[in-house]
């Protein structure tokens, strides 16, 4: 087993991407993400792999678009005005049904808005972002460990299905500091015979392509494809519950806010309160189901946020408006602490007692 050390989060991701076989990286920097780039310009040289400072996040996106047309393991990274930039490109690599994997440490918006953390990418993250009809699986780490671990599964998971893979932290995960374990791993890749990497006459063609001239085949590649989603809503949904038994009030939060949360359970009950967490680790797809059932036997739920309320929607749709549902939020690049969670618990409670 390996030793732990001690490395930023954005740090993390980047050596974690190199164990799992990235050899690719185009991006541009950005706050709070910049350390990425700067990370894999001196790493990549030294192990055979291309690093490109691109001229503009829509480079980056189309040289991501390229690689992965190629069949290789590539990986862009950026924060939130910077991601804004790269959805046509997004949209287009879904279109195509390439995988990829697209970072996005989150900072405050709209617009420029500010560097401090944010969690308000969230409907840009789970609903599509770009144009079209199109998924990415989306994980939420909530620690330094996991940026590393969820770099190396989203490389597995993106060849597996055929499909770009979004890992969406925020400028907090990015620059903490934690151990972290990077074991040696072997790169898990797939044979790729739809990749466009030259014949020599052996078989037909690979075309690369998301234009669909034809509007009954267009139809057909995304009802195809919506299939393969349902398939990944069924075996890839990940979540973590925390003391939510026999917890009156649940907290749904993800990310630093979710860690958040956990201390404020922990102070709940020192109280007498009875508090439950469930962390949704993949936001898309979303755990609906664990949520549907918890709220069968509880009395509320509350959505802890960095935003001005973006996941409470899909919590008020898992949940069926069974019982209510409340926010307990900070923005801006204001964080919530946990007195704001315990106090929102307590008015959820004299509500509904």
């Amino acid at each position: 087993m390996s030793e732990k050390v001690l490395m930023k989060g954005n740090e993390a991701i980047a050596e974690a991407a190199i164990k799992a076989g990235c050899r690719f990286y185009f991006g541009y920097p950005i706050t709070p993400q910049t350390e990425i780039a700067a990370y894999m310009a001196k790493r990549m040289p030294k192990i055979g792999g291309t690093f490109l400072q691109a001229e503009s996040e829509v480079s980056a996106i189309n040289m991501v678009y390229g690689v992965a047309g190629a069949g290789y393991r590539v990986m862009t990274s950026s924060s939130s005005p910077g991601v804004s930039l790269k959805q046509e490109g997004i949209s287009y690599i879904a279109g195509a049904d390439l995988p990829a994997l697209i970072i996005n440490v989150q900072r405050g918006g709209p617009g420029l808005g500010g560097i401090q953390p944010s969690q308000s990418d969230y409907f840009q993250a789970v609903k599509g972002g770009g144009h079209g009809d199109y998924h990415l699986i989306v994980y939420a780490p909530a620690s330094v460990q996991e940026m590393a671990d969820y770099t190396i599964k989203a490389f597995d998971v993106a060849d597996k299905y055929r499909m770009p893979v979004m890992l969406l932290a925020d400028g907090t995960m990015g620059q903490m500091m934690e151990p972290v374990e990077l074991p040696e791993v072997s790169a898990n890749e797939i044979e790729k015979p739809w990749a466009v990497r030259g014949t020599n006459c052996a078989r037909p063609h690979n075309i690369i392509n998301s234009l669909y001239l034809k509007p009954e085949q267009l139809e057909k590649t995304n009802f195809d494809r919506f299939e393969k989603y349902k398939e990944i809503e069924k075996n890839e949904c990940l979540y973590e519950e925390y003391m939510t038994e026999d917890a009156d009030i649940v907290l749904v939060a993800f990310g630093i806010a979710a860690r958040i949360s956990k201390n404020a359970v922990v102070e709940a009950r020192k109280q007498g309160l009875k508090v439950g967490l469930i962390r949704p680790i993949t936001l898309w797809p979303f755990p609906s189901e664990v949520l549907n059932k918890t709220a069968d036997r509880v009395k509320g739920f509350i959505s802890v946020e960095l935003s001005m309320g973006q996941m409470i929607e899909d919590v008020k749709l898992a949940t069926e408006c069974k019982k209510p549902v409340r926010l307990c939020n900070r923005t801006g690049g204001m964080i919530v602490s946990p007195e704001e969670v315990v106090e929102s618990v307590k008015k959820l409670l004299s509500e509904v007692e």
